[in-house]
Parts: C-alpha cells; structure tokens; sequence
C-alpha cells in the first residue's frame, strides 16, 4: 500500500471515530432533534399501542439506552397533567376511581394518575395492575414498604409526578374526578387575566355527603384553624386540589401537612383560590379517619403552622444586575 494510501485510510478511519464519538455525544445527551422525534414517537406509541405491532412493553425493551433516556427527557416537558392519589386498602374503589379520572381527562393528554400505596393489606395493588393491564396504561403505581400517613404518600406522589401541575383527589372515590377540568379552568383564566401567583386552586365541598360526626369536627376543626391561621379556606380538609408542583416541593413537610397546604402556600408568598366541587358518599371500603386522628391531632397541629408563619423570614424581590 502506498504511504498516499495510508494516508487516505488513517483519515477515513479518523473521521469515523469522530461520526462514532458525535453520535455518542448526542445520544448521550439526548438533545439530538432526531433522538428526540424518536423519543417522542415512542412515547406516543408506548401510550396508546396504535399500531398493534407487538406490546407497549416489548416496544419499549426494544429502545436503545439513548432514546430511552431521551424518552424521560421529552416525556417529562410533554406531560399536561399529573395525578396523584394516596391509598390505603381501597381495593373496591381503585378501578372504578382511575376509570373516571382517565374518562375527566380526554382532553388533558398526555397525562399520568400515580397511585402511591401507603402499607395497603388488602388486594389493592393487584386491582390497580389489573386496571392497568385492562386499558388505563397512565396508571403508575408505587409502594411505600409501611404505612407512612396521607401527607407523606402525597409528597411520594409529587416527587414522582412529571407535569407542572399536579392535581390530587382522595382514593374512596368521595371527591368526583369530573371536577379536575373546572380547577383547570379557573388556574389558565386566572392565569390569563394577569394572576400569575396563584399556585393553589383548592376544592370547595359545598354539600357533605358525610356522617354527621364527620361534618361536625370538619366544621369546628375548619372554624378554629380559620380563627388561628386567616388563610381565607373555606374547606381545607378537601382532597380534591390543583397545585403547583415545584412550589409544592419547596414547602416544609411534616405529618398531616395535607391539612393546611394553603395556609403553606400563602406563607411561601403564592396565593390560593377555591372552586365548588362536588362530594359523594362512601359506598365502598372504610374510612381511614375518626374524631381522634381529625380533630384532635389536626388542632395540635394548629399551633406548628401557625409557628412557621410567624417564623417565616419576609420576602424579598431579587434582581440579578
């Protein structure tokens, strides 16, 4: 071989490693326009199984590493919507519930209902993989391996969620996933109209569907903590919620926070509105709730938050120069 020939061979051998090297780099980071089409085409398959070619999940197993990690990636600015529901031995309520919520959601795709299992001793889990195999694959499920509370289980569910917006609603089917889109509505109206600090958008249960035991400690549990706290909530105890995740994320967490979320909000300087909703009778399961763990330990928990709002340092405007 000629010392031109060589030349010409260490060359194309070069521009070779440097193709391997550039394609390693965009897969790598997963900006690649190409990858990223890729990536999106696959998320929209994998979520609707259109095509009938072969399962969601043997599709996504045939994925590359790259667009794999494209696909979280896309996904993640994709998403319109996050549902999150915290559980606790619903196994009765679970497919019924994520039926509606997927039926509310029609015209919020592509969205996501996360169910956080907090220690279920019940077949709740099987019935929500069941639901999940029988058409509703927005479902995710995930598991905390004891019981860790209400306000746990929904902070699990919000980490996890991959919408900016993230609704919650109870898992004993009481609140009426048909309300979401009115929650939504009033968060891009008031939006629209200029009110870019409002964070919260709270239910507002008009009519109880309750026993009178329950309806009573709400309403003297709601009185004293608007006496204490003045967060303008007419209904705090509502399960039913449209919040801002990332502000969420930056609240201080404790137990039975989910109590109290607008008066957090309001202290982090976001403001808070409240939307009737609808509210139905338990038919299936148990409530997880008496006297002793809503009233009682909610008013002990008074007197923390109302500590935090007078320890909160004042807010202060930033402009970077």
């Amino acid at each position: 071989m000629s010392v031109r020939t060589r030349a010409r061979a260490r060359t194309c051998s070069a521009g070779h490693a440097r193709d391997r090297e550039n394609d390693h780099d965009r897969g790598h980071h997963g900006h690649d326009e190409h990858d990223r089409e890729h990536a999106f085409r696959a998320l929209l398959d994998a979520r609707g199984c259109v095509d009938g070619r072969r399962p969601c999940s043997q599709r996504l197993e045939h994925l590359g590493r790259n667009t794999r990690r494209s696909l979280r990636y896309t996904s993640s600015h994709l998403m319109k919507m996050s549902v999150v529901i915290p559980v606790c031995n619903e196994a009765e309520n679970v497919g019924p519930l994520a039926r509606e919520i997927q039926a509310a959601l029609q015209q919020f795709t592509p969205f996501e209902v996360i169910f956080v299992d907090d220690g279920s001793t019940d077949d709740t889990v099987q019935r929500l993989e069941q639901t999940k195999r029988e058409g509703i694959p927005e479902i995710r499920i995930l598991r905390h391996s004891r019981r860790s509370g209400q306000s746990t289980a929904v902070l699990t569910g919000v980490r996890a969620a991959r919408a900016e917006w993230v609704a919650t609603l109870d898992g004993d089917g009481q609140n009426d996933p048909a309300d979401i889109p009115a929650l939504i509505a009033a968060q891009q109206s008031a939006h629209a109209s200029g009110q870019a600090r409002l964070m919260l958008i709270m239910g507002n249960r008009k009519t109880r569907k309750d026993t009178w035991l329950r309806r009573l400690s709400s309403r003297v549990a709601n009185g004293v903590r608007a006496w204490m706290l003045s967060d303008g909530t007419p209904d705090t105890g509502c399960g039913i919620k449209l919040m801002h995740r990332a502000t969420f994320l930056e609240l201080p967490h404790f137990n039975h926070m989910h109590r109290f979320l607008p008066a957090l909000y309001q202290r982090a300087g976001t403001e808070v509105i409240s939307v009737p909703v609808r509210h139905r009778p338990r038919t299936q399961g148990q409530s997880k709730y008496g006297l002793r763990n809503r009233l009682w330990v909610g008013i002990v928990d008074l007197f923390g938050v109302r500590w935090l709002i007078r320890r909160a340092p004042p807010r202060v405007q930033i402009t970077e120069l």
